[in-house]
């Protein structure tokens, strides 16, 4: 993805349900349109992430994993 991101999260380390809760925060610091990335290590925040970004309505447009971290990019709606 080339996109600039507007903010990064740092959650690594941190277990269920902090990173969510992290990018929650987030996000409602940030305008609509702009982009939040996150760097995870808790396996449980790709089903996290996914599930939230369906019933938020933000748009979830990056989900990998790069060795043993997660990476998400999340476009605030």
């Amino acid at each position: 993805m080339n996109e600039t991101c507007n903010v990064t999260l740092d959650a690594r380390g941190l277990d269920c349900p902090l990173p969510l809760l992290k990018a929650k925060q987030a996000l409602n610091r940030m305008e609509a349109g702009e982009l939040l990335e996150i760097y995870a290590t808790d396996a449980g925040s790709v089903r996290d992430f996914a599930v939230f970004s369906e019933q938020s309505g933000h748009s979830l447009l990056c989900s990998e994993q790069l060795g043993d971290e997660y990476h998400y990019i999340i476009k605030k709606s």
